[in-house]
């Protein structure tokens, strides 16, 4: 490895997603031990031409003797293409890059939703800008993925559940928790209504990844119908628990068990 020296990165100390890659770079030698610096740690003295509102949003790499600063996959295929420069050459081809920044894009301005963190009291958080866009393509993919997961999964449940349309009723309930909750609490809510809506996709998301592993171990209805009991209570407590780090006290949590029971209450009663 080519160690990078001479250059910082700006990084989400918050996030672990942006502390793993960052001490990856500098554990495999591709920058130097003083080569990565926590976003609440910056000094704008020593970084004259820093952008802070963009840094808050793409990982920023300083040069330390010149000041030029790039910004999320820029700097990213920068340090890896001083050790690898056929795969940061590759990586640029414009199809490809297109597709690698809005794949940045998506997880960065989704990343306090994806793993939400209480910021300490004093310090200078770094959080993302909203962006409707990114934000409404995160909440489909989820619904589509647990939509496909849940109506596989609803096939092992044998009579505790009717078989017929499982595809369209999954989904429907995907949305429809959107919507109830939407219905409850954007108004209550506010301007934090958008970071809830993230969080409970995540919690979702947790679900559904749960689930996918029973998709191919046999199961009694019954067992089956334990194992997803148990993911509920899991997605439950995990709810409850993103709940409280936003600040927004019981009643999203409560709202969202509510739905389950009359969701639960109904399919029973069509059956």
């Amino acid at each position: 490895m080519k160690t990078l020296d001479q250059h910082t990165l700006i990084y989400d100390k918050d996030c672990p997603m942006c502390r793993m890659y960052t001490k990856a770079f500098i554990s495999c030698g591709m920058m130097d031990q003083q080569g990565r610096l926590p976003f609440h740690e910056i000094n704008n003295n020593h970084f004259t031409q820093l952008d802070t509102d963009r840094a808050c949003n793409e990982i920023a790499l300083v040069n330390t003797q010149t000041q030029q600063v790039t910004y999320g996959l820029d700097s990213l295929l920068t340090i890896i293409g001083h050790s690898f420069p056929a795969l940061a050459r590759i990586a640029r081809f414009p199809p490809l890059y297109y597709g690698f920044k809005q794949l940045y894009a998506f997880v960065s301005y989704n990343r306090k939703q994806i793993i939400p963190h209480r910021t300490e009291d004093g310090k200078t958080a770094c959080v993302p800008d909203f962006r409707l866009s990114y934000r409404i393509a995160y909440i489909l993919l989820v619904t589509l993925l647990s939509t496909l997961v849940l109506s596989a999964f609803s096939q092992k449940l044998g009579n505790y559940l009717p078989q017929h349309h499982h595809l369209l009723r999954e989904g429907i309930i995907c949305l429809g928790q959107i919507c109830w909750q939407t219905l409850w609490l954007k108004r209550i809510l506010g301007k934090q209504y958008a970071d809830y809506i993230g969080n409970m996709m995540t919690v979702s998301l947790i679900g559904t990844l749960l689930l996918i592993p029973a998709l191919f171990i046999p199961l009694s209805n019954l067992a089956a119908l334990f194992y997803f009991a148990a993911i509920v209570t899991i997605m439950l407590a995990e709810h409850y628990r993103r709940c409280k780090l936003l600040g927004i006290g019981l009643l999203p949590s409560i709202s969202w068990i509510v739905y389950r029971i009359l969701v639960l209450g109904i399919i029973f009663y069509i059956g």
